[in-house]
């Protein structure tokens, strides 16, 4: 215990500036959306399909839901169903149990269909590559548009490459 005070008084506190954050939510936000009406015209429905993953990368995108990020004050939904998105979230490396699960969600979304990566796992299988029961990258199952990395990414990082994955 005394450690720890010693380490704190010595170091100091060591927090974020959360105004400059809430501004740069705001202004990718206001980009997110502009982007999402030019080529819409309505908001963004996503669909979030977990194809192995160790669901690292879905408490980020359930963090870009929550009241500080707000994405659906963008024009952003998140659906429950792939017939009615228009872009997928695809986390975690393809399994071999997940494989066709993943090809009836991308086959059932309807055209023109975007694919975002999100995480290591997804672009290059990260530390599950080695194993049996995986296929490896999304890209080797699906036609991806835009890979976010990380493990896991921040919040910050889906929604540029949701931004990205539009322009």
């Amino acid at each position: 215990m005394w450690n720890l005070t010693k380490n704190i008084f010595k170091v100091g506190i060591q927090t974020k500036n959360i105004l400059q954050q809430t501004e740069n939510v705001e202004v990718v936000g206001k980009q997110l959306a502009i982007s999402i009406n030019r080529h819409l015209g309505r908001a963004l429905n996503i669909r979030m399909i977990d194809a192995g993953s160790c669901n690292g990368c879905e408490l980020e995108i359930n963090n870009i839901n929550n009241p500080y990020y707000n994405i659906e004050r963008f024009s952003v939904n998140f659906v429950a169903s792939p017939r009615h998105a228009d872009m997928l979230l695809i986390t975690g490396p393809v399994t071999k149990n997940m494989r066709e699960a993943l090809l009836r969600a991308y086959e059932a979304t309807p055209d023109p269909k975007l694919v975002v990566a999100i995480g290591d796992c997804a672009h290059c299988g990260g530390v599950f590559n080695s194993s049996d029961a995986v296929i490896g990258a999304v890209d080797k199952v699906v036609p991806v548009n835009v890979i976010v990395k990380g493990c896991p990414p921040t919040p910050m990082d889906i929604i540029q490459g949701i931004l990205s994955a539009l322009s």
